[in-house]
């Protein structure tokens, strides 16, 4: 079969302007509610809703009605459904998944958008023969409902339960641990070339997306793999979301970079959907030499849009199909059985647009809202936060940096696709042309901040210490080595809980206490954050970097006009031993 004739453009279907068509049965049950949520009530066996007199509800005793899904414990299971009835399992799938993430928090908007990719998924592939990778894994919420795990779903994100991600101990469905981003396709060719040394012949299928493009080891694998053409699909999950959106401190922000442009021009560009469909055309009525016409015009409309005659995934020596509507359980299943069924095609990449909280209007409507949630009352969408009296830890750093920018014109600021995780989206409202986002590109962010030192501007790079073990060597080679003053600003340092242990930030002390020429800093409390982010920025002959937790402060008093004064930097002293490190 020529894969040609996949690459046609399948129409990416509209949202209903009434978010009601969008949900199933039992979501249209719970929006005919009338009456607001009131109060939470605490109980011994587990939290309820308070609702008014008329409907006093214990919420999350409902369990939606799922006839079909709960036929359903295994892929196996589904092999003999009608595309009916998957259809229908896919709409309770994604009701199954609102009601169990009400229940115990967690990434909400990634895994509505992947439930039909993940049904056509498991439908024509045999896992866990065939590997299925989820690259971050936080769309992983559906593929463990139908892998033997939807009993336990109720543990998600819990000491001895189920993880937020997957994670090989825990079953033999997920082949490859993840929680950080864009390592799919690296595992997936190791896994490819694994398979063809030992003569098997399973399939191995990478989904990336919601963010992990933008890192540099995603291109890194893409390469290589062009160049061993060991057969694998990569699949991009595009829901427009290439920079995350994790902006909770201060409401969603475009995704940023090239590639989410390109992307959205793929989507949108009528010249190469109707050019392609001409090659489509030209490939199935006329054979020989002839195809090398039709892939001179396919190579003509995707030239319309990267200009430089072929789209960069093929450039890289992916065969590129898309792209393809991630909601259409048809085109997906055909897609999908077509690629399976061609013997040696190399790498393909399924261009698949889906969207981010889908069936649930809340979540379509404020995907930055939804991307990770505390439990939520699903009829109102309201999530059940604890009222603090105190702020966290990363808006009190925040604050500080703009205390500091707004007395020195020089102070920049630079994240990796964490506006909202790391507080400084609000830096951008206030300063948006000193605030950069990099994209999930830790690596380039630390050097991009290096470079800014070299110029005299002072760098506020602000990443979590669990993701700045991905730019470990630059740190090193491009920042301590030469003395560059980039200031690390490393949240979520320490325990950070449901996460696991993907995201704690265990190992910062050491790897950054170890470096000849770095200050490190931890602050006992809030106010003393204010003073090390002022120390940071009055050091301008090394580099320097101060960690603090997830969490809210403990109330002491800040600084007048959150105005910090610098430090003392002192030798720290171990016990029994000769002063090691700047602190």
């Amino acid at each position: 079969m020529d894969l040609s004739s996949l690459s046609s453009y399948r129409t990416v279907g509209v949202t209903p302007s009434d978010p009601r068509k969008s949900l199933p049965q039992w979501g249209l049950h719970f929006l005919s509610y009338t009456h607001r949520l009131n109060q939470i009530k605490k109980r011994s066996s587990g939290v309820y809703a308070s609702l008014s007199e008329r409907e006093r509800g214990e919420y999350y005793s409902q369990r939606p009605p799922t006839p079909l899904l709960d036929t359903v414990n295994y892929p196996i299971h589904m092999k003999n459904l009608s595309t009916n009835e998957l259809k229908q399992l896919a709409d309770e799938l994604r009701s199954d998944v609102i009601f169990s993430v009400s229940r115990t928090g967690g990434h909400l908007g990634s895994s509505l958008g992947v439930v039909e990719l993940t049904v056509a998924l498991h439908y024509v592939f045999n896992a866990p023969q065939d590997k299925i990778l989820w690259d971050v894994g936080h769309q992983s919420y559906p593929h463990k409902i139908l892998t033997g795990r939807r009993d336990k779903m109720h543990t998600m994100r819990q000491t001895n339960g189920l993880s937020g991600f997957t994670k090989r101990s825990e079953s033999e469905f997920d082949c490859f641990g993840t929680g950080h981003s864009s390592t799919t396709i690296s595992a997936g060719l190791g896994m490819a070339v694994g398979r063809d040394l030992k003569g098997r012949k399973n399939n191995v299928v990478a989904v990336i997306g919601d963010g992990a493009m933008t890192a540099g080891q995603a291109y890194e694998a893409m390469n290589n793999a062009g160049y061993l053409d060991s057969d694998m699909i990569v699949i991009l999950n595009d829901n427009k979301q290439v920079s995350l959106p994790t902006a909770t401190l201060d409401g969603p922000i475009p995704p940023v970079g090239a590639l989410s442009s390109a992307l959205s021009r793929l989507q949108s560009n009528r010249p190469l959907r109707e050019l392609r469909e001409v090659a489509k055309g030209v490939t199935k009525r006329i054979g020989g030499p002839m195809h090398e016409l039709a892939a001179k015009v396919d190579e003509y409309a995707r030239g319309m849009i990267s200009g430089s005659g072929s789209s960069l995934f093929e450039e890289l020596g992916l065969y590129y199909i898309g792209p393809v509507d991630g909601h259409n359980i048809n085109d997906l299943v055909a897609i999908l059985n077509e690629v399976k069924s061609t013997n040696t095609t190399g790498p393909v990449l399924i261009h698949v647009i889906t969207e981010k909280g889908r069936g649930y209007p809340y979540a379509e409507k404020a995907a930055d809202k939804y991307h990770g949630v505390t439990k939520f009352d699903p009829p109102t969408g309201k999530q059940f936060k604890s009222k603090a009296t105190t702020r966290s830890y990363t808006t009190y750093f925040a604050e500080a940096l703009i205390a500091e920018a707004e007395a020195d014109k020089d102070v920049v600021a630079i994240h990796a696709a964490m506006g909202g995780g790391t507080g400084m989206n609000l830096f951008h409202r206030r300063f948006p042309t000193r605030c950069f986002d990099v994209g999930i590109a830790e690596q380039h962010a630390v050097t991009f901040a290096a470079g800014l030192a070299c110029e005299g501007l002072k760098p506020f790079c602000a990443i979590y210490s669990s993701f700045m073990q991905r730019a470990y060597d630059q740190v090193v080679h491009d920042v301590d080595l030469q003395k560059l003053p980039v200031r690390f600003a490393m949240d979520r340092a320490g325990l950070v809980g449901a996460d696991g242990p993907t995201h704690c930030g265990s190992f910062d002390v050491t790897f950054m206490a170890c470096l000849p020429n770095m200050v490190v800093m931890a602050p006992s409390d809030e106010a003393e954050l204010f003073h090390m982010v002022a120390t940071a920025a009055a050091i301008n002959d090394r580099p320097s970097c101060f960690r603090y937790p997830r969490g809210n402060g403990i109330g002491v008093q800040l600084p007048t006009g959150n105005k910090g004064t610098p430090l003392e930097v002192k030798s720290g002293l171990y016990p029994h031993t000769h002063p090691r490190r700047d602190y």
